[in-house]
């Protein structure tokens, strides 16, 4: 066994970052037995050097990371800093001086995916970010090595932690969507400022990444499709219900029938309780995985939080540091499908209409009428009327998304449709 350590730098030090230090040292034993090879803090780069961290040598805290890692002794350099810059410069200066790279950065990753791997490659490193996409869950891995020789068709998961609480105690309790959001925020499942998380951000930048991975071709955050659920509502649960379904913010990751492109869009669908992911509660995260030879696979686990993370960032280090000795990388980016990505128009959906109409005869055969020109099929549709006022709920068949949005804009135009109350997609089916 080698007897010098290799050294890691850890740049950023918060939530999960502490974690990563604690287990990295209070395990160092048995990382040592699994790498092969000590591994030790070469030192933690951090914004606030005056801030107490319990077990870490205060010798080792520095506000600089770039000279961290160009002091020249370091191996490996975990980036759990989060966002664009410094986080996107501070890699590539550890590639410059020859320091693989393990991140949990989702939002850089996928922004400037590519632009790091090639740096990696022409540097000859690894750049590994399991803890990116899931948390806890090994998903990334899977998707680029245990399914390499498959063909996967479909990604279909709930990978924002913040957002399955929300809804689930919408569903569960009853309680609106503010009421379900201050619950989460006391519990400490959301930020302060949760936009991020609710609108969808979070998991379209998860998404940008799966898609890359999983369709081997590159998908940025800009190709991703993003609806929020800030808008999902009781009623909207109650018609979930009626329809034996529940409603979940899924990122989905598709290949076109005929393969010759990709699609990667994240917003709030119901799906029926029969399928796996509508079973999935509380902040749990599950990614289900359609593959050609394989067939449906389902990851499932906690998504978020401190250990969750650094379990997925040191399983990282342990293959980087194992690769670092034995002189050799892992897997790096795999786009050679160059697969274009089409925009959300193209996909084929079902769609769940609620609508505020006036309570008079005709108003089902214009708003029929509206579908059909639209070459849009309905499934089903319920009717319930009082005092001059009624609903009229339409569930369509598939059809395309901008054959769907079409037929709505031209729903809200007619003088016998109050209002569009809800509109949801259908999915799972």
């Amino acid at each position: 066994m080698r007897t010098r350590p290799l050294k890691v730098a850890l740049l950023g030090c918060g939530v999960v970052g502490s974690e990563v230090a604690r287990i990295m040292t209070t395990h160092a034993d048995d990382l040592t037995a699994r790498i092969g090879a000590p591994v030790e803090l070469a030192g933690v780069a951090v914004r606030r050097p005056s801030k107490v961290r319990e077990g870490i040598d205060p010798a080792l805290i520095t506000t600089d990371a770039t000279a961290l890692l160009k002091r020249g002794d370091v191996d490996v350099a975990i980036e759990v800093i989060g966002g664009i810059e410094p986080a996107r410069s501070l890699i590539t200066t550890a590639f410059d001086h020859g320091i693989a790279v393990v991140s949990a950065n989702k939002a850089l990753l996928a922004q400037d995916g590519a632009a790091l791997h090639a740096a990696a490659e022409q540097a000859g490193l690894d750049l590994y970010y399991e803890a990116a996409v899931a948390g806890a869950i090994p998903l990334i891995r899977p998707l680029r090595e245990s399914l390499a020789g498959d063909k996967i068709n479909r990604v279909m998961g709930i990978v924002n932690g913040t957002t399955n609480f929300i809804l689930d105690k919408m569903d569960s309790t009853g309680a609106g969507y503010q009421e379900a959001l201050d619950e989460a925020t006391a519990l400490g499942y959301a930020e302060a400022d949760p936009t991020a998380d609710v609108e969808g951000y979070d998991a379209a930048a998860k998404a940008a990444i799966l898609a890359g991975i999983a369709f081997h071709t590159r998908v940025r955050l800009d190709d991703v499709y993003r609806e929020g659920m800030t808008e999902v509502t009781a009623s909207d649960f109650a018609s979930a219900k009626r329809m034996g379904c529940t409603i979940k913010l899924l990122a989905i990751c598709e290949r076109a029938a005929d393969g010759g492109s990709v699609t990667a869009r994240v917003h709030p669908a119901m799906i029926p309780l029969s399928h796996p992911l509508a079973s999935v509660r509380e902040a749990y995260n599950a990614v289900f995985v359609e593959a050609e030879a394989a067939g449906r696979l389902m990851f499932y686990g906690p998504g978020a939080g401190g250990s969750p993370t650094a379990s997925a960032v040191l399983g990282d280090l342990v293959a980087v540091c194992r690769n670092k000795l034995a002189e050799a990388t892992g897997p790096g980016e795999s786009a050679y499908t160059q697969l274009p990505v089409s925009p959300m128009g193209d996909v084929v959906t079902r769609y769940h209409i609620s609508l505020d109409v006036a309570d008079k005869p005709g108003v089902l055969a214009q708003v029929a009428t509206v579908f059909a020109e639209h070459g849009v099929s309905i499934d089903t549709v319920r009717q319930k009327g009082k005092d001059g006022e009624a609903s009229l709920v339409v569930v369509t068949h598939r059809a395309p998304d901008a054959a769907l949005s079409g037929t709505v804009e031209a729903l809200r135009k007619l003088d016998t449709v109050r209002g569009v109350a809800s509109i949801m997609r259908v999915e799972g089916e």
